[in-house]
Order: C-alpha cells, then structure tokens, then sequence
C-alpha cells in the first residue's frame, strides 16, 4: 500500500525584502489545512530557492515579494529550475504585483498571482489544485 503524504510547498522571500507579515499567515493556513510547510526564510537567492525546492522535494514553490523584485528575480528562479530539470514544480506569488507585471508573470509560468488582502482560503484551494495536477502529470 503507498502512504499518501501530506502535500509539501515551499514559502520563502527572494530578494531584499523584509517584510513577513503576509508569508506567516499563508504559511499558517496552508499548515492548518494539512499541508507540510517549509520556510525557505528572506533574504534568499533564486538558485537558493530552487535548490531548497529540489531537496525538500516539494509541490509547490510561493513566493512572497513586496519589494519590487518581481521581474528580476522570478525569471532567474525560472531559468535555475529548468537548469535543474525541475520545471514542473508550479509557482505561485503573493505579494505587491503592479497589474503590468502580473500578466508578464503569468506569460512566464507563474501559476498564480495574489496580492494584498487574497482570500487564504483560495490560496489553500490553488495550493492542492497545483499539487494535484502535478501528481497527476507525474503518475501518468
């Protein structure tokens, strides 16, 4: 018989930013809801991200950026999971995203977007929907 294993995602802050407030309550819900949550920390490299990712072998990745960064570090952490052969592991952001950026974001693969006040219950519903996906692919 094959356990089932909670579903496991990666939290963590690319970039400069400093501010916690938003990834600690995402982070809660998703553990509330029975998810296995790693936080990569802030103040972390995408390679450091992509590397945290492959050895946690997690299902989702979610990124957290108020600082601006956006469209300087999600496209390394894109370019460092292809390198890696690890392109399937869904991306999601949360964070402070100009409408401008959001559609390049979601052009370059990002799963989903979310930004200030996003219902956590819907960022728990995306977070199984992309694991389930990803499962799915992987079984096929």
């Amino acid at each position: 018989m094959i356990e089932k294993r909670p579903i496991r995602v990666l939290l963590a802050k690319p970039g400069l930013d400093g501010h916690n407030r938003g990834i600690n309550l995402v982070g809660k819900a998703l553990r509330d809801a029975g998810m296995e949550v790693l936080y990569g920390g802030m103040r972390v490299t995408p390679e450091q991200v992509v590397e945290m990712a492959l050895q946690e072998d997690v299902d989702v990745i979610g990124l957290s950026i108020f600082s601006g960064g956006l469209m300087t570090v999600v496209p390394k952490i894109f370019r460092a999971l292809r390198e890696s052969e690890a392109r399937d592991i869904p991306v999601i952001v949360g964070g402070i995203v100009p409408p401008m950026d959001e559609r390049e974001l979601l052009d370059m693969g990002i799963a989903r977007v979310f930004g200030p006040g996003s219902d956590l219950d819907d960022i728990v519903d995306c977070v199984q929907e992309l694991a389930r996906s990803r499962l799915e692919r992987e079984t096929a």
